[in-house]
């Protein structure tokens, strides 16, 4: 499987520490707003490239962090915790707030048939980890104390600037120009590793550390969760490209301090989805859900496909006319699926066959609009209806669009035209009875009985059901 890797800024065959084992990262939400569909792309593609890889053959492990602690307004180290901020929007604890949240992206996920992760850690959880390994950091000398604050040291490092598309000039692509510079920063890049009280005393979750009362920065929970998880080596870090500078970026910094070697070798990055003001925000406001999409009529997994015709490392236009197309296009496509006869047996030589384009377009840099085009190569190739259902049937557990499930509309033209059938069978075997054509009413008996159907003569006439 060929990736793009960020690290590189090159396309990668993808080699994990272990063969056949991948331990796989993926930054979770900061949970004080409902997900936008932005967000939810990324979690889309790397929901795809997990089960690729578990169709793969590989055994994965995927861990996601919750952020609930520690995520302020900037990039900066500066600004409101945003969880803070959604408790005093909605006049609840900040735990309230962070069950409420999660528990709505998640349920935001099972729409879009994303799978859960094997591992869901928030960050406060991990209080003691965080501080266990900001106290070796500091140990090595990797870290120092101002104004009470514990601060990563980048000047300590060969190579802060590790994705090769910044400097230390280009530090304001991180850094608003609306927001003061920390005073107690040795280095302009260096970053904030636990919070005391000296920083933001209005903050609700405070924990009692070495360095006195506080909370931690946002940065050092992916490492130490991943750590936990995932021990030394981690395969694959996931993320949108957002994440890239600062935050995966000191994530290397401080995990490989602090295990003395190289920590994650591939790092996976999806772009943003775009509208017609520009990259999607919740600070824009009036974002967009999957609940609101819902609203308007959209089945969400019409956004899921939507999200698939286009490569992971492209930006996206969302927009209702382009969402409506794909409506009708998979709409179109899983009428076409229910179709096909479920009777039969598959060609497993001809199913092999048909898989090697999908599999070549995924381990091709994970180009799910070409593995979507497989799906319509299969429905139009010289094989049966069991073969292509079958085939279909395991793209599908990658691509996740349920385009083997028969529509509840086509459910219900389904039942008519049973009830019609079998009505049609039943006035045939009545006049072949009168006929005395026993043969042909016998028959009749066999056929409906192959259908699971009883049929009982009553006072008032013949009636039918199906049985269990």
């Amino acid at each position: 499987m060929i990736l793009y890797n960020s690290l590189g800024q090159t396309k990668q065959e993808f080699v994990p520490h272990t063969p056949g084992k991948v331990n796989m990262y993926t930054c979770g939400p900061t949970v004080y707003h409902y997900a936008h569909i932005g967000n939810l792309r990324t979690y889309i593609m790397e929901d795809v490239l997990e089960k690729y890889l578990r169709f793969s053959g590989y055994d994965v492990n995927r861990v996601m962090n919750i952020t609930d602690v520690g995520h302020l307004s900037s990039d900066a180290d500066t600004g409101e915790d945003k969880m803070l901020s959604g408790a005093k929007r909605e006049h609840k604890t900040v735990m309230e707030i962070a069950k409420f949240y999660t528990d709505a992206f998640f349920a935001d996920c099972e729409k879009l048939n994303i799978k859960r992760p094997d591992v869901v850690e928030p960050a406060t959880n991990c209080i003691d980890d965080f501080i266990n390994m900001i106290s070796v950091l500091l140990e090595k000398g990797y870290a120092y104390i101002a104004g009470g604050n514990v601060y990563f040291d980048t000047s300590k490092l060969d190579n802060y600037y590790v994705f090769g598309n910044m400097n230390e000039d280009d530090l304001a692509v991180g850094v608003r120009d609306s927001v003061e510079e920390d005073e107690n920063k040795r280095n302009k890049a260096d970053f904030v590793l636990w919070f005391t009280k000296s920083k933001f005393d209005s903050q609700e979750l405070k924990w009692e550390s070495p360095w006195g009362v506080g909370y931690p920065g946002w940065h050092i929970e992916c490492s130490c969760i991943s750590y936990k998880h995932c021990g030394e080596y981690l395969d694959i870090h996931c993320g949108g490209i957002d994440n890239a500078f600062p935050h995966h970026t000191n994530e290397i910094a401080q995990s490989e301090a602090f295990l003395g070697h190289k920590w994650c070798p591939y790092w996976f990055h999806v772009l943003h989805l775009n509208d017609a003001r520009g990259k999607m925000s919740k600070s824009k406001g009036g974002f967009l859900t999957v609940s609101l999409l819902e609203e308007k009529g959209y089945n969400p997994l019409v956004y899921r496909m939507f999200c698939l015709q286009s490569h992971y490392r492209k930006p996206l236009t969302f927009s209702y006319d382009n969402l409506d197309n794909t409506a009708t296009a998979y709409n179109k496509l899983v009428k076409r699926i229910s179709a096909l006869s479920r009777d039969g047996e598959p060609d497993m030589a001809k199913a092999e066959e048909l898989t090697k384009g999908f599999c070549e377009a995924l381990d091709n840099d994970l180009n799910t609009s070409l593995a979507l085009t497989c799906v319509y190569d299969v429905l139009k190739a010289d094989a049966d209806d069991a073969t292509k259902l079958y085939v279909i049937g395991e793209f599908d557990k990658v691509l996740s669009l349920d385009l083997t499930k028969v529509p509840e509309s086509n459910k219900a033209d389904a039942d008519d035209d049973f009830a019609k059938k079998v009505e049609e069978l039943i006035a045939q075997r009545t006049k072949a009875r009168a006929d005395k054509d026993w043969a042909t009413a016998d028959a009749i008996r066999d056929k409906l009985k192959e259908m699971k159907v009883v049929v009982k003569d009553t006072k008032d006439g013949i009636e039918w059901h199906v049985e269990g």
